[in-house]
């Protein structure tokens, strides 16, 4: 029996770094100028070539050795340590009156159709 050290997956790692990042396999291929079919066969791969690798990086916003030392134990326990304290999640209080911003806007709009209003005036008269 062999206690040899598996490989990490390179394809794998690459896969879920860039689902946590809500990114689809067609975003990704464009970011790297490829397409879809190409994202998925380097996804399915135990290894890939260093410069792939580093375009593929770029485009997700990591390093290189995030995706090659990528752990989801390590992303469940930074996830879980940063939320220990679930008041802390809860506790959130508006330091704005949103009734304030609503009116804000609404003043910015009428505003603008104002302006919209004078500028076709004053090209009706124009003419």
């Amino acid at each position: 029996m062999s206690t040899a050290i598996k490989p990490k997956h390179i394809g794998r790692n690459i896969s879920r770094i860039r689902e946590l990042k809500d990114m689809k396999q067609e975003a990704l291929a464009q970011a790297i100028g490829t397409n879809q079919q190409t994202i998925s066969a380097i996804e399915n791969s135990e290894t890939v070539d260093e410069q792939k690798l580093m375009e593929i990086a770029n485009a997700l916003g990591v390093s290189v050795e995030a995706i090659k030392n990528f752990s989801e134990e390590a992303v469940f326990n930074i996830i879980g340590n940063t939320f220990q304290d679930q008041s802390a999640i809860y506790n959130c209080n508006c330091t704005f009156n949103p009734l304030d911003k609503v009116v804000e806007l609404y003043e910015r709009l009428v505003q603008a159709e104002k302006d919209k209003v004078e500028y076709l005036e004053k090209l009706l008269n124009g003419k």
